[in-house]
């Protein structure tokens, strides 16, 4: 069974290193990661001209991999082979290929830590994948769950002993999304300029990040959950004015979800604080929100906004209904939400 990159990553800083990693998956931050890691700690500065090579799926096959991982180390104890896009390795696929890959894995050499970077899906079903598991790591770098984004970027400030409030991590998971290197890059551009004690707060996030305070998806989804007219078409013609840093398909997607966990509020069995933010997967912060447009919004109603939203995202996709600009499918949709 493949370990977590969490698990590994701490192995490895512990200096605890394996002769074969085999790090695959749709989640790219955390394959690049490991390979840093082992990067800092498999060899010493002074001796990579000598004993540690980066090689390329593209320009090499498994025969060559095989021959850089059967050399001994030039006058050190260990030498990285580092495989990089491995899964455009010539051949990787053919059966001759995989039966070479098992049988050094059976039986690595001692002095090579061989790492494949693998950008895609594997199946742990195949021998040599089981015989690298057997004698090294499989690691599965998985894609997270957008829910599961806000806990992430909570934990990954922790890790660096600063704290985040809900609103900024709000902002950052709605206007980033689901990409991991480009929310470690924008916290770690604050982490730089964070006074001792200091927090991110939302402040910090429209100074460092650009994202504004005022005209950005948490502040659009607030306001047509309040059903307030003025501010939501404020926003909404912000949007229009700026249509490339404000692309209305993803936009769809976060009120898609929210109009639905509001429709979940209205079912639920336990509508505690705790209860409602265990159903719907949110900071418990947020809860008021989910309830307040539950108020709001009857259940007809949201029913009515959940056939809009799927209609706009077919819309945009050219399903249905002739040609029009983001712009004015976005003022549409504020008033079929506000007016359902």
């Amino acid at each position: 069974m493949a370990l977590t990159p969490e698990a590994v990553l701490k192995e490895i800083r512990a200096k605890k290193i394996k002769p074969l990693y085999f790090i695959y998956g749709d989640e790219p931050y955390y394959i690049d990661l490991l390979a840093e890691e082992l990067e800092k700690r498999v060899v010493s500065e002074s001796e990579k001209g000598f004993n540690q090579f980066v090689i390329y799926g593209k320009d090499t096959d498994i025969t060559g991999v095989l021959g850089y991982a059967r050399r001994y180390p030039f006058m050190a104890e260990r030498q990285l082979i580092l495989v990089k896009e491995a899964h455009k390795l010539s051949g990787f696929d053919q059966k001759e290929n995989q039966k070479r890959l098992e049988e050094y894995a059976l039986n690595p050499l001692a002095s090579t830590v061989l790492v494949f970077c693998f950008h895609d899906k594997a199946d742990e079903r195949k021998t040599f994948i089981k015989a690298m598991n057997q004698h090294g790591a499989v690691v599965q770098s998985k894609r997270l769950y957008d829910n599961k984004l806000p806990e992430w970027v909570t934990n990954f400030c922790h890790s660096h002993g600063v704290k985040i409030s809900p609103k900024a991590i709000q902002m950052l998971v709605d206007n980033i999304g689901n990409d991991l290197k480009r929310l470690v890059s924008e916290i770690q551009k604050m982490l730089i300029n964070l006074k001792a004690g200091e927090g991110i707060d939302a402040t910090l996030i429209e100074q460092y990040v650009g994202i504004s305070k005022e005209y950005n998806v948490f502040e659009f989804q607030k306001a047509l959950a309040n059903r307030d007219v003025l501010k939501a078409n404020r926003i909404a013609n912000y949007f229009a004015s700026n249509p490339k840093d404000n692309p209305l398909a993803p936009m769809v997607i976060i009120l898609y979800n929210f109009f639905s966990k509001v429709l979940m509020t209205h079912v639920a069995p336990d509508r505690s604080e705790q209860g409602l933010a265990s159903l719907l997967g949110v900071n418990p912060f947020f809860v008021k929100d989910y309830t307040h447009a539950a108020r709001n919004y009857p259940v007809y109603a949201l029913a009515a906004i959940i056939h809009t939203l799927r209609q706009t995202d077919a819309r945009l996709k050219g399903v249905e209904g002739g040609a029009t600009t983001e712009g004015e499918l976005l003022k549409d949709l504020v008033f079929r939400i506000i007016h359902p």
